[in-house]
């Protein structure tokens, strides 16, 4: 898989991960650990985006 191809990768998990982030804070009763988990995985791989981005 090319760096790019990765990237474009990282990038749609980032997106569905901030639908999920959505989802849950917005319901009745919100997971605060599940919202936690959630914010952890979308910085993990927010920086592995920028690790890999050219500067």
């Amino acid at each position: 898989m090319s760096t790019e191809t990765h990237i474009e990768h990282l990038n749609l998990k980032h997106e569905e991960l901030e639908e999920a982030l959505h989802e849950e804070s917005h319901r009745p009763a919100p997971d605060t650990s599940r919202l936690a988990l959630l914010k952890r995985e979308k910085l993990k791989i927010k920086d592995e985006i920028q690790r890999l981005s050219p500067h």
